[in-house]
């Protein structure tokens, strides 16, 4: 196997669009106006907590989503 020269950088693989949908999870917990509720309640639970499980969720699905479809090309 051979290394490339010192003088090369080995091309980025890393540059997708699909890693865009990472801001998502990041940008939507910042807007504070979604939490000026105690209402609806789920399961008993206010708005602020169960609000707080749909943003990991939806951070998971986003990770998920930018893994599979932002894949190397050399798997």
């Amino acid at each position: 196997m051979t290394t490339p020269p010192s003088d090369q950088r080995p091309e980025r693989s890393d540059r997708s669009r699909w890693n865009w949908l990472l801001l998502l999870p990041i940008v939507v917990p910042l807007i504070t106006p979604l939490y000026n509720s105690e209402n609806p309640r789920l399961f008993g639970f206010p708005l602020f907590y169960w609000l707080q499980l749909a943003f990991i969720v939806i951070g998971v699905g986003c990770t998920t989503i930018v893994y599979r479809m932002g894949g190397r090309s050399g798997r």
